[in-house]
C-alpha cells in the first residue's frame, strides 16, 4: 500500500504504508532518540502527534510485551526511514509493522526522513495528515484537511488520556524486588494526566503506595487519601487549556509536597501564577543537555514537549528556576521550598534515555519523610 504525509504548508511526503490502511491527523513532530520506539508509541504525552523518527532503521529489535508506558498506542501517525521487517532479540514477540496493524495506526516508510524534520525545524512544528491505502487520494485534499485540523493550541487532550477511575499501582506487588530499600511507604496520590508506567514503577521501587487519580479529581478528593505527597504526571497538549486542573492544584499547593514532570511542570507553574507558551518544534529526544542551576551538573536528559514555561513569568510566582535547558536557554525545572513543591519539564524516569536525573525521586520522597516530622 501506499502511504503519504501531508503538511499544512503544501509539502506531501509519499512513501508506502507499513502500518494499518486509514487516514489520521496531528501534529508533525520529530524524535531523535536511536531506540525506545515502543516507548514512545505508547507515551500518553504523544496523543493527537504523528511521529518521525530520525534515526532511519526502527523496530531491528521487534517490540514486546513489557517495554510500554500505557494501555495502548497513543500516537496519531508513525513515519520511518526504514521499518525493520525482520527483527532480532530474544524479547521479541513482532514487529513493529504488526503492532502498528493490531493497534490500528497508520505508518509510513520510504520517505526523507531528513528533509521532513529540516522542514519542521525551520518551519515549526505542522498540523499535518497522514494516510495508507490501496487507492492514492489526491495530495491536495490531505493538505486541505491537513490545514483544516483544529491543532494543539487551546485543546484539551488530558481528558481524552486519563483514567476513568482511581486505582492503586501494585505492579510490583508479590514480588522480591519490591521496596527493598524502604521500610515504611510513603502515601502518594499521582494526578493522571497521561502519566507514564515508568514512573509509577519508579515510585513504587522507592517505597510509595501510589493511588493514581483522573485529571479532573478535586482537592477534597485527594486530600481525603491522606497523601504524603503528591505527584502531577506528564501528559498531552495546552496546558492553559487544562483550567480544571491548574485550579485543583491551586488548592493542593502548601497542603502537601508536590513534585511535577512535564505537563505536571507546565501545571504547576500555571497554578502558581505564571504562563506558559508553544515552542517552534519542541523538545523530543533522549539527549537533552540540562543544567541543574544550584549544582552547576549537567544532566543529559530524556524530553517530550511542545509547550514550555515562560521564565520570565516565574518572578511573579515566587518560585526559583532550578534547571535550564542548554540548547536554547529554556526553562526545565522550577522549585519553591517554602511550599514544599518543585517540578521538571524533562523526564527524569527516562525510559527511554538516561538516568542523570534519577535523583529527584530521592528529593521527592525526601521531602514527603520530612513532612511526617
Amino acid at each position: 500500500m501506499k502511504g503519504y504525509i501531508a503538511l499544512e504548508d503544501g509539502s506531501v511526503f509519499e512513501g508506502e504504508s507499513f502500518g494499518a490502511p486509514g487516514e489520521s491527523s496531528g501534529e508533525a513532530v520529530f524524535n531523535t532518540s536511536m531506540t525506545g520506539y515502543q516507548e514512545v508509541l505508547t507515551d500518553p504525552s504523544y496523543a493527537s502527534q504523528i511521529v518521525t523518527m530520525t534515526y532511519p532503521l526502527i523496530g531491528n529489535y521487534g517490540v514486546n510485551g513489557t517495554d510500554i508506558e500505557s494501555s495502548r498506542v497513543q500516537v496519531s501517525g508513525f513515519v520511518v526511514k526504514e521499518a525493520c521487517p525482520y527483527p532480532s532479540n530474544f524479547t521479541s514477540k513482532k514487529t513493529i509493522g504488526d503492532y502498528l496493524i493490531e493497534n490500528k495506526i497508520v505508518g509510513v516508510q520510504g520517505i526523507d526522513t531528513r528533509a521532513l524534520t529540516r522542514k519542521i525545524r525551520v518551519k515549526g512544528a505542522m498540523k499535518a495528515v497522514i494516510w495508507a491505502g490501496e487507492k492514492a487520494p489526491g495530495t491536495s485534499d490531505l493538505v486541505d484537511k491537513a490545514r483544516a485540523w483544529r491543532g494543539l493550541v487551546g485543546v484539551d487532550l488530558v481528558k481524552n488520556v486519563t483514567c476513568k477511575k482511581a486505582y492503586e499501582w501494585n505492579q510490583a506487588k508479590g514480588k522480591k524486588e519490591s521496596n527493598k530499600r524502604y521500610n515504611n511507604y510513603n502515601n502518594v496520590v499521582a494526578f493522571d494526566y497521561g502519566i507514564k508506567y515508568n514512573i509509577l514503577r519508579i515510585l513504587e521501587t522507592f517505597g510509595c503506595k501510589v493511588m493514581v487519580v483522573p485529571a479532573d479529581t478535586n482537592a477534597e478528593t485527594v486530600l481525603a487519601y491522606k497523601p504524603d505527597g503528591i505527584f502531577l504526571s506528564n501528559g498531552p497538549g495546552d496546558p492553559a487549556a487544562v483550567t480544571y486542573a491548574i485550579e485543583t492544584i491551586k488548592k493542593l499547593i502548601g497542603k502537601k509536597p508536590i513534585f511535577g514532570i512535564c505537563l505536571g511542570h507546565q501545571l504547576l507553574a500555571c497554578a502558581l501564577g505564571g504562563t506558559t507558551y508553544k515552542l517552534k518544534f519542541g523538545h523530543r529526544g533522549a539527549n537533552h543537555p540540562v543544567r541543574n542551576e544550584k549544582t552547576k551538573i549537567i544532566e543529559i536528559t530524556s524530553q517530550n514537549h511542545g509547550f514550555c514555561v515562560d521564565s520570565g513569568s516565574l518572578k511573579k510566582t515566587g518560585a526559583q528556576m532550578t534547571h535550564l535547558n542548554l540548547n536554547d536557554n529554556t526553562c526545565e525545572g522550577l522549585e519553591d521550598r517554602e511550599k514544599k513543591l518543585f517540578c521538571v519539564q524533562y523526564h527524569p524516569e527516562a525510559s527511554p534515555g538516561p538516568h542523570d536525573s534519577g535523583y529527584l525521586f530521592e528529593q521527592f520522597v525526601a521531602m514527603m519523610e520530612n513532612g511526617k516530622g
